[in-house]
């Protein structure tokens, strides 16, 4: 086995692999995911909203993806997030409070509105959102990043998915 050094830590290549394995140090994590759903969503709604944003917080940070799996057989699959995203519910006054927190801290932010769920579509979606003002959003979910302590704050009155 062979050990580069990377930006993510070390990274080992097994004999025979051509692709390098990230070895990270595991929990606790320095940082946090958090998927915030308002509470009173169907149950088609909640795992829409959160499939949705936990796509956003992929794609605006990719170094939270590891590395594809593989089963024994070879058979290869995709690569997901590589820490958990917790889940968790709140009125819609703990969203409105949530999103404001978090653009104040700066933290990456992704939303999902009431509109969206009429919607057909991305250029729809954004066109939805883009159409009312920020205070003004019917907010259903959002999603954020950020060190655990400041994601703490911004979820604040939040309890944790039943």
């Amino acid at each position: 086995m062979t050990t580069a050094q990377t930006t993510d830590g070390p990274e080992t290549t097994e004999p025979g692999s051509t692709e390098p394995e990230t070895t990270e140090a595991g929990p606790p994590w320095p940082t946090k995911i958090v998927v915030l759903l308002r509470e009173g969503l169907l149950p088609w709604q909640e795992l829409n909203v959160t499939a949705f944003l936990s796509s956003a917080v992929a794609a605006e940070l990719p170094e939270l993806i590891g590395r594809p799996y593989e089963d024994a057989d070879g058979t290869r699959y995709l690569a997901m997030i590589r820490q958990p995203v917790l889940v968790m519910t709140g009125s819609a006054d703990v969203l409105a409070a949530a999103r404001d927190r978090a653009l104040g801290r700066n933290l990456p932010l992704a939303v999902f509105t009431a509109d969206l769920f009429a919607t057909g579509g991305d250029v729809e979606n954004r066109a939805a959102v883009r159409a009312v003002p920020g205070a003004d959003l019917d907010l259903v979910g959002l999603a954020l990043h950020g060190p655990k302590n400041a994601v703490d704050k911004v979820v604040k009155g939040a309890r944790m998915h039943p």
